[in-house]
């Protein structure tokens, strides 16, 4: 009788040591989730990220909701959550509840501003594109390193009205070859009578883009003829393996030059 109740108490006693193994990781795990996502909402803890509200899931996954004032904040959020330790990955579906801005008058407003951080003499390598749909802008094209590409994208991500921002703008290679491409092609081509006129307002240049020895020509000029002319002004540099023309005359649709 005796051996017997031992025996059952034994098995008993297992029985609990068995569920209490199963339950302390869980019981751990959960501890672990609420230690992240207290982390990340400490982290967050400032006036601009009042709205924002956060879910951390059992793979680490912090789920980020709510709104915020502009496209700056929402992309802060990210790059704060991520350096989080214990975040293994960041959903953003933090919501822009800036003003509503029509999309024709967000993109003039957005050129004007490019317009004039693409000043200057290094900017006269960049050639950077923009387009606007439901308040999600796309930034495309080239830039010539990597501070003008951040530059444009501050401006962007400042702007209200901005309700997201894609970036697909392409940094030029790094090469003293290609950077001596460019300057000579900068000379043959405003060195020429008939186009030196475009380096007067800095704001409105013929743009040039050399990736690894091929030119591409942006902007706008005046008339056909001056887009031909800086397309052989650029054929005729040392070095340049092709050109693209996509110099686009004023009032006409552009078009593409091999």
């Amino acid at each position: 009788m005796t051996r017997t109740i031992n025996l059952r108490n034994s098995l008993l006693f297992a029985a609990a040591l068995f569920a209490a193994i199963l339950v302390i990781p869980q019981f751990a795990h959960a501890t672990d989730q609420q230690d992240v996502a207290g982390a990340v909402r400490a982290k967050l803890n400032k006036s601009q990220f009042k709205d924002v509200h956060v879910n951390v899931d059992a793979n680490g996954v912090a789920t980020l909701s709510g709104t915020v004032g502009d496209y700056e904040n929402k992309a802060d959020a990210d790059k704060i959550v991520h350096k989080v330790k214990g975040v293994t990955a960041v959903r953003n579906d933090i919501q822009v509840a800036g003003p509503d801005v029509s999309d024709a008058q967000l993109k003039k407003t957005l050129l004007d501003k490019l317009t004039y951080v693409s000043m200057g003499y290094g900017s006269t390598f960049d050639a950077i594109t923009l387009e606007v749909q439901n308040g999600v802008v796309t930034l495309g094209g080239h830039s010539h390193d990597y501070p003008n590409r951040d530059s444009a994208l501050a401006v962007v991500s400042t702007t209200p009205g901005v309700k997201d921002v894609i970036d697909n703008i392409e940094v030029d290679p790094v090469s003293p070859m290609d950077w001596n491409i460019r300057l000579a092609v900068a000379r043959a081509v405003y060195g020429y009578p008939s186009l030196n006129r475009y380096a007067i307002d800095p704001a409105q240049p013929i743009r040039i883009s050399v990736q690894n020895g091929n030119v591409e020509l942006y902007g706008v000029v005046d008339s056909q003829a001056d887009k031909d002319v800086a397309y052989m002004r650029a054929n005729s540099v040392p070095g340049v393996f092709s050109v693209k023309n996509y110099l686009q005359v004023a009032g006409q649709p552009g078009e593409k030059q091999q």
